[in-house]
């Protein structure tokens, strides 16, 4: 079966022969470089990886395609890279890498004992009000970096072959952007003392969201490729370990809301379209709301966290979500236990999650720094053997 087959079969509630499996399809199911590379040595397999990484904050890579298809991933990405013109802007001295984004964020890494870029500056942080900071503050137009995401587009695309495609974001989600270019103390004080200048920055943001995605769907429209993506994928982290990040009527009035209308444009634009939405953390409380929204992929299935039990998940949200992720606990399991434990809990949640369908397999979040190489072979061997229907 072809791996675009596979897949179609999948978001459409139905088995196909195996589960579909992604490594790398978006910049929240991937690998870390070191930790790609100690892997693929471990089997004698290349190291080798696509140079314009798609996210270099996270140190997240795309491995080349001879070894995606060795690796059996059903599916491919395209879309824009995290920061487009990285290679132009990083600079490096004394094993400290920095750069900074087209949203004004300073980022470093140091080579010596960070796993990934930390942020380091926030654009409006120094003001007393968001609308004071939009007013010094020169809000990033999307057109930047319009020509390099098409030179990319026209790349990504000779990979595809009979793959499933997924076409991947620009930026991070609203909240995510907002608490980037404010501070994290400011922003989460702006939403209960400055409402509306919470809602203005929101909106900004979301309209260069809408820029991109008109970009890309004309841009596939006019290379008549529209056909070929079958997910969108969007983000935005509403969870913590714990609880939603914000209270849920606020989530619900101010974030998804936003989404749903970002959202409908792409349905209207692409009908056939998935909507994937990567969104960490307890947020079982709004899958409702983000499903009338109209959620279709729930990512990462942060399994571990409070009220996000798969069994109840896949009971109560299996006719209506698709769940592309939760194969195993990256923060535990696949970090600190052994193979043969790492085995034993991808076929627990084999078990639980793939009869039916409606289960594409990626371990909750990207396969960090700080794994094994024998527990990434452990379960990429027991997927292999374990998700056939």
């Amino acid at each position: 079966m072809k791996s675009c087959e596979r897949l179609d079969i999948t978001l459409n509630h139905a088995e196909p022969d195996r589960v579909p499996y992604d490594l790398a399809g978006t910049t929240v199911t991937g690998i870390n470089k070191k930790a790609f590379i100690r892997a693929m040595k471990l089997r004698g397999l290349s190291p080798e990886y696509e140079k314009k990484e798609i996210d270099p904050v996270q140190q997240i890579v795309t491995p080349v395609k001879e070894t995606l298809e060795k690796l059996q991933s059903d599916v491919r990405r395209i879309g824009a890279r995290r920061i487009p013109d990285f290679e132009k802007i990083v600079k490096i001295k004394d094993g400290v890498w920095e750069c900074t984004d087209v949203w004004g964020c300073l980022w470093k890494m140091d080579e010596s004992k960070d796993f990934y870029f930390n942020q380091y500056t926030y654009p409006l942080e120094q003001f007393p009000s968001i609308d004071e900071g939009l007013l010094n503050y020169k809000f990033p137009k999307f057109d930047y970096h319009a020509d390099i995401i098409k030179s990319d587009l026209a790349e990504q695309i000779k990979d595809i072959y009979d793959y499933g495609v997924i076409a991947d974001r620009n930026v991070a989600g609203l909240t995510e952007v907002s608490l980037r270019i404010r501070g994290y103390q400011n922003w989460y004080c702006d939403t209960m003392v400055d409402p509306a200048g919470v809602e203005t920055l929101l909106d900004l943001i979301l309209e260069y969201k809408f820029d991109y995605w008109n970009m890309l769907i004309d841009w596939l429209i006019e290379n008549n490729l529209q056909n070929r993506v079958s997910v969108v994928a969007e983000c935005d982290d509403l969870g913590t370990q714990t609880s939603t990040l914000l209270e849920p009527d606020y989530l619900r009035r101010t974030i998804i809301s936003r989404f749903g209308l970002l959202w409908s444009h792409i349905k209207k634009r692409l009908p056939h379209i998935k909507i994937f939405m990567h969104t960490c953390g307890s947020v079982r409380v709004l899958l409702p709301d983000l499903i009338e929204a109209g959620l279709d992929i729930l990512n990462p299935v942060q399994f571990t966290a409070a009220d996000m039990d798969l069994k109840g998940l896949k009971k109560d949200f299996g006719k209506d979500l698709v769940f592309w992720g939760g194969g195993v606990d990256t923060q535990s399991t696949l970090k600190n236990a052994g193979p043969e434990l790492v085995k034993d809990e991808v076929k627990k949640i084999l078990d639980i999650m793939a009869p039916g369908g409606g289960f594409v397999y990626a371990p909750v979040h990207n396969v960090q720094e700080d794994v094994p190489p024998e527990n990434f072979w452990a379960m990429w061997d027991t997927l292999m053997e374990y998700g056939k229907y």
